[in-house]
């Protein structure tokens, strides 16, 4: 089931953020794709390496957000970034937005990195952050349109059901991969999670209270 695109008729504002990030997550690729390992370990986020020095590894916290693991990994994120990012970013402002894509993505590492500490394995990728943008959605527009890929069809479903389908598959998969916690690699499914639920709770705080509607009295004789 994969999603392919969204109603966007609503949308009054050009998404121009999201635009930045696509273009920084695929500038970043390009120079993980000359740079090679060196590169990786230089600023991805390893474990281990922030347990040892907290201070220096910073801002690992944030580059590695902007990193992947190969193309499948890459425009996976960035059609979710697509389709979800656009309708979130419109809700809350340009600059709010970026806020917001960042802290999820540094909940998102940490939420990983409690279960992981002793790691050695590099930690990257936006998938954090935009599970975070996904429980924003979620939140905000339930209701809303999903083109969705199903059995060779395009279908319309509701994003309630979509997202809903998807955290529900994390939640699943993050306690089988509690269980392993062998230093093997993988998808990072408790950094889903931990995006996802931290981009759900503070959405229900910043996002723009809805307008109250005006009254209007006619005092007028008639």
């Amino acid at each position: 089931m994969l999603p392919i695109g969204d109603d966007n008729s609503r949308r009054r504002t050009v998404p121009i953020v999201t635009f930045m990030l696509i273009a920084l997550n695929f500038y970043v690729f390009y120079l993980e794709m000359q740079g090679g390992n060196p590169f990786i370990l230089q600023w991805a986020f390893v474990p281990s390496r922030f347990v040892s020095d907290p201070i220096g590894n910073i801002p690992t916290v944030f580059t590695a957000m902007f990193m992947h693991a190969g193309w499948a990994h890459i425009l996976g994120n960035m059609l979710y970034l697509w389709i979800f990012g656009d309708n979130v970013e419109d809700r809350f402002g340009h600059l709010k937005f970026l806020g917001f894509y960042l802290f999820c993505g540094a909940a998102a590492t940490f939420a990983q990195f409690l279960f992981t500490s002793g790691s050695m394995i590099p930690l990257v990728g936006a998938s954090g952050a935009i599970a975070g943008v996904l429980g924003a959605y979620f939140l905000m527009f339930p209701r809303g349109q999903v083109y969705v890929l199903f059995l060779f069809r395009v279908v319309v479903m509701p994003a309630g059901l979509v997202l809903g389908f998807w955290i529900a598959l994390q939640l699943f998969s993050s306690v089988g991969a509690i269980a392993r916690m062998a230093d093997s690699g993988g998808v990072a499914y408790l950094a889903h999670v931990g995006g996802f639920t931290a981009g759900y709770l503070l959405s229900r705080v910043i996002r723009p209270k809805p307008k109250r509607p005006a009254y209007y009295f006619d005092m007028s004789s008639h």
